[in-house]
């Protein structure tokens, strides 16, 4: 179901909670909402749709990927950044690195480990600081 975005900064502020099983229609509903949004966005968190979980999704080189409960585990090769985002408006300066490995579960809840560099790395960290409650 394709679902509002969130604008509230309040709620955006919040530290999300551990995704479950039972969130697995959040993660279809976030793909479905990012396929919408496609031309403006390229990833999304599951607060960005006023779903209060750690769940994220992502352009992944021209296909989307799901992760739950993902986690930055090491990260080098620190940069500025200038980003957007769906849920406000205008673009910010934020810290980012070029490379980030992510502990993560996927959509059978089995943990992995990936390594991501570049804009996707971006991309990541930007959807993960939702999670974190933080606003770029």
């Amino acid at each position: 179901m394709i679902r509002e975005i969130m604008r509230d900064t309040a709620f955006l502020a919040q530290k999300a909670e551990p995704a479950m099983l039972a969130d697995l229609p959040v993660a279809q509903d976030l793909l479905e909402t990012l396929a919408v949004h496609r031309d403006d966005c390229v990833g999304m968190a599951a607060n960005m749709i006023g779903v209060n979980k750690r769940i994220i999704v992502f352009d992944n080189e021209g296909s989307y990927m799901v992760m739950f409960n993902p986690e930055i585990v090491k990260k080098s090769e620190p940069y500025e950044a200038e980003e957007g985002c769906l849920s406000l408006t205008g673009t910010r300066k934020a810290k980012r690195w070029k490379s980030v490995k992510v502990q993560y579960q996927n959509e059978s809840f089995q943990t992995r480990f990936k390594t991501f560099t570049g804009w996707t790395a971006q991309i990541i960290q930007h959807e993960i600081d939702h999670c974190e409650g933080i606003i770029i």
